[in-house]
């Protein structure tokens, strides 16, 4: 595989896959490393450039894997390492690369660090953890719950503290996430040190780079709120400075759920992470559908600082987890649920647990539209594993369960997706959402279908370096209803036109001086007629128009 370009993630199309869910490839009912691999060619068919792997290590699965038991090896439902290397060549020989997940912030509480830190000596009476241990330190101890008060509680809906009192160990431990994740104690050397050794594991594997789960939260420090802490920042870094020495092309992906002006202070001077998530931009496209108004998404994209020039956002619709709602008022996060989650079940924590085409009731209009914003505003696309096909959700499964079910293969019961008869989870039986109505063969089969506009977009997005470099131009078109935005870079110019209104709209706006001819829309490969500079356009409800214009002369 050609590496050369060590920006490569800049106009790349991330593909976030749950292996679990992908492909069972000895009929066990769980998808594997090897079910994986027989479907790369899919993928490069699809058109992505990198995979993005949720955590396959070993895992009682109390988070489906982000409770981790050994940062070392594979969870035997998934594979082997042997198949990981496997998976690895056959990815890089079609063009494909992989990240993985790397949870820094906490283990399980299973893993053998954590069962060896709360074991107490036999001479203590009055409990606490082996001071003899090597991996006392490894967490965060306490004897009172009262420390670290400013830090908010992220899991509002199951935890009721950032503190879990632990008997064995006779003392609380901290954690963030769900009390079964024990937050690891970064003011210990050992842990730092520890982190960088998994890093060269995975990296000698092959492995393209890690998105890093949690990084906000990796310090504790009193009468701060313990998120963006400097301490963070100048361990992040060493990591980057790491992976920069030692394996160049690999990157860094920073999950931090954060406004963008302090999610900033993690690209650094381009030393810390090569990526992050814009988070604050997702929820306001599906506000701006709403509304039928583009103010939400010119409004957070005025609020996001520039970057360094070797850094990208990386943007998404919809991810493994609920459509988070921390980054909107209280009023816009109830005028959301309201049109998108009006049924209780819906909703999980303060977001949304349901898949894209469900949230737009399956309007393949709107589902469009969607992925019309996602590709042609500034960052680097993911797109969440099923959604391509447009499958949807159960809302039976308890929390995120339900958008992680089988992927719909063909029309067959089991959906193509196992040939056992108890699956880690069911395929979906909704009539609107079966594998008899939704499934790859089918769209594959039908030039009309998301599918087949999906690979589209994604051929052209990656044709135009205008889509992936270029700066954003808001253009007004008379109203609000209509986003219409230049994107331009080395000499290519964009206009791209999206009708946000479930009505008929008419665009009139001005065109960049010196274009006389050659206006194409590079979806339908259809001309766009104008006069005297000006075009005129009448935008059917959710139509969208990617239209390229010649370059200027002179």
């Amino acid at each position: 595989m050609e590496k050369t370009d060590s920006l490569w993630y800049k106009n790349a199309v991330f593909y976030e896959l749950y292996v679990r869910g992908f492909y069972d490839s000895n009929g066990d009912g769980h998808g594997d490393l090897r079910g994986l691999m027989q479907k790369l060619d899919y993928l490069q068919e699809l058109g992505v450039d990198c995979l993005w792997l949720l955590p396959i290590y070993p895992s009682p699965l109390k988070d489906d894997g982000y409770d981790i038991a050994d940062y070392y090896s594979i969870h035997p439902d998934y594979g082997s390492l042997d198949d990981f290397r496997a998976l690895l060549e056959a990815a890089h020989a079609r063009g494909i690369r992989i990240i993985m997940d790397l949870v820094l912030n906490h283990t399980s509480d299973q893993h053998p660090w954590f069962q060896a830190a709360r074991r107490r000596s036999p001479e203590q009476s009055e409990g606490g953890s082996d001071p003899a241990s090597p991996y006392r330190d490894y967490y965060v101890w306490s004897d009172t719950d009262q420390k670290y008060r400013q830090a908010r509680i992220i899991f509002v809906d199951t935890e009721k503290s950032n503190w879990t009192w632990d008997p064995v160990a006779g003392k609380y431990y901290w954690h963030r996430f769900y009390a079964c994740q024990p937050d690891l104690n970064y003011d210990n050397p050992a842990v730092r040190a520890e982190i960088f050794n998994i890093l060269r594991f995975w990296l000698d594997l092959g492995v393209d780079g890690f998105r890093a789960d949690a990084v906000p939260y990796l310090f504790e420090r009193e009468d701060t709120d313990c998120e963006n802490l400097p301490e963070t920042h100048a361990y992040l870094k060493q990591l980057r400075r790491f992976v920069d020495e030692h394996y160049p092309g690999r990157i860094l992906l920073c999950e931090a759920n954060q406004w963008p002006q302090d999610v900033r202070s993690y690209f650094g001077s381009g030393d810390e992470f090569h990526l992050a998530f814009h988070f604050p931009l997702m929820p306001r496209i599906f506000m701006a559908m709403q509304r039928a108004d583009l103010t939400p998404i010119k409004w957070v994209l005025e609020q996001t600082p520039v970057i360094p020039d070797e850094c990208q956002w990386c943007t998404f619709l919809r991810n493994h987890d609920e459509l988070t709602l921390e980054m909107v008022t209280e009023e816009e996060r109830q005028g959301l649920w309201q049109a998108y989650a009006p049924d209780p079940r819906m909703r999980l924590n303060l977001g949304i647990r349901r898949r894209l085409a469900p949230l737009f009731r399956d309007d393949r209009r709107k589902i469009e539209l969607a992925y019309s914003l996602l590709f042609t505003l500034p960052g680097s696309p993911i797109i969440y594993y099923g959604d391509e096909i447009g499958m949807g959700d159960d809302l039976q499964l308890p929390d995120r369960n339900g958008v992680r079910t089988p992927m719909q293969w063909e029309d067959s019961p089991d959906a193509g997706f196992s040939t056992a008869d108890i699956l880690y989870a069911p395929v979906l039986n909704d009539r609107q959402y079966c594998p008899q109505r939704v499934n790859v063969a089918a769209q594959r089969a039908d030039a009309g279908s998301l599918w087949h506009t999906l690979q589209k977009m994604i051929a052209i997005r990656k044709q135009y370096s205008a889509l992936s470099c270029g700066n954003i131009n808001w253009v007004d078109c008379g109203t609000s209803a209509v986003a219409v935005y230049q994107r331009a870079c080395k000499g290519e110019q964009l206009l791209v036109i999206n009708n946000l209104s479930a009505i008929s709209q008419t665009v009139d706006c001005s065109l960049p001086p010196g274009i006389t001819d050659g206006i194409r829309d590079i979806m339908t490969n259809q001309p766009a007629n104008f006069t005297d500079g000006q075009l005129s356009l009448m935008l059917r409800p959710y139509e969208y128009r990617w239209l390229l214009l010649p370059m200027q002369k002179g």
